[in-house]
């Protein structure tokens, strides 16, 4: 059902429902028999069901929604999101011959796909032609259903290294080339940069381990960004090369397929969070379905153990660890989508159901740094929220059953009713 045809209030009181979110972790809640006011785009109150129903009537004619005894919960967040991906194989080069057009409604059409599924926000971290942009603009002024966008724009790369083909990337050269990099994205409203560092499983002419930037290159990107009050996250394979851009302050690790010990705790000791991907070492089905050519199979399937041993020592050590699938959002794999497949490794391979729905939810709230709107169900925060009948804190499978999702207080979808978006 459409927005026409599903008028809603400007007030609206979600009842029936049990209140979670990632401050389980420090004993708040969860709250049963809860119900929560929301007054356009935000909450008002959170709290037992008749107290906040009661309070919403007097003020308001609320519209009413049961939840059917649901968890609700604070959307996910995917921290690792391409919604121009193009892979080297036939399926890459099916979006890579979109023309500017095609590939911005492409793009929009995988944002809506990424929000049903219950992504309310994603960090891209390289996209075509600065069409995230003007996708964020289209979703912020109501024209496009899609989620939250925080957005790196085009990541640096030196000439010829990982990425370089597509227009999702820009080249650079020295440290005056990277810190004019850093600067353009800027301008055209990157809210954090992105950068690789090393080689990668997509390169054909390259390995993981291949070093991509000097070390006064990755110095130019990280204080460049850091002058402008933008984070850093590196895509980045080798120990050695990490450990460099770590010491030099950088933000966040992509993908880490080889930490070692030493790096892993020098990451911790900076505060350097860990996007890990799991899934881009063990997806097989997905990559015979875009047709990826069998050299980046083969490279890519083959660094799984050593990409968990990494992912291991990174906990270990005590590194911050976020949700980001590389894989579209919205993706389906193994028998859900790939936010929730990514969560659901992360959560099977070492840190547990509860950490992983923190790594999902208010950890990249965290570190995006806009906790003060989202990441919890709370007054005063974005009204993005999401429903499943299980429990996502005893259970990251719970999250296999969202049937209902709310964005900036517009319902998107509500299976039950048998319809979405608006």
């Amino acid at each position: 059902m459409s927005a026409a045809t599903h008028p809603e209030s400007a007030d609206t009181v979600l009842t029936n429902c049990t209140v979670v979110d990632a401050r389980v972790l420090d004993g708040v809640g969860p709250l049963a028999d809860a119900a929560v006011w929301v007054s356009g785009d935000r909450i008002v109150a959170v709290g037992p069901r008749a107290d906040v129903a009661a309070a919403a009537r007097a003020e308001t004619e609320p519209t009413e929604i049961d939840l059917g005894g649901a968890h609700l919960t604070p959307g996910l967040v995917n921290m690792h999101t391409h919604l121009s991906l193009s892979l080297p194989g036939t399926g890459g080069q099916d979006v890579r011959n979109l023309s500017p057009h095609e590939l911005a409604l492409y793009m929009a059409d995988g944002a809506r796909r990424t929000l049903l599924c219950g992504v309310t926000t994603v960090r891209c971290v390289a996209e075509k032609d600065h069409a995230d942009f003007a996708l964020r603009r289209a979703i912020i002024a109501g024209r496009v259903t899609g989620p939250r966008i925080f957005t790196a724009g085009q990541a640096l790369v030196c000439t010829g290294g990982h990425g370089h083909e597509s227009s999702d990337t820009l080249e650079c050269d020295g440290a005056d080339g990277f810190r004019r990099g850093v600067r353009s994205q800027i301008k055209a409203g990157a809210d954090l940069i992105k950068v690789m560092i090393s080689g990668g499983i997509a390169g054909e002419h390259e390995s993981i381990h291949t070093r991509q930037l000097f070390p006064e290159e990755m110095a130019a990107v990280i204080d460049t960004a850091h002058a402008w009050g933008r984070k850093v996250t590196a895509h980045a394979g080798p120990g050695s090369v990490i450990g460099e851009a770590v010491e030099l302050g950088l933000d966040c690790v992509e993908h880490g397929y080889q930490l070692t010990e030493t790096v892993a705790a020098a990451m911790a000791r900076r505060g350097t969070a860990l996007v890990p991907t799991l899934l881009v070492t063990r997806c097989k089905e997905f990559f015979d379905e875009l047709g990826v050519p069998q050299w980046m199979q083969c490279r890519s399937l083959g660094a799984g153990p050593r990409h968990l041993d990494s992912y291991a020592m990174a906990l270990a050590a005590g590194v911050e660890v976020l949700l980001g699938s590389d894989m579209p959002p919205f993706w389906h794999f193994e028998g859900t989508n790939a936010s929730v497949r990514e969560l659901e490794y992360m959560s099977e391979t070492g840190i547990g159901p509860a950490r992983a729905f923190y790594a999902g939810t208010l950890g990249p709230i965290r570190w995006l740094g806009v906790e003060a709107d989202l990441g919890t169900v709370e007054p005063g925060k974005y009204a993005d929220l999401i429903a499943m009948d299980a429990d996502p804190v005893t259970d990251t499978s719970a999250l296999r059953g969202v049937r209902w999702v709310m964005s900036g207080g517009r319902v998107v979808r509500d299976d039950r009713a048998g319809w979405s978006s608006w």
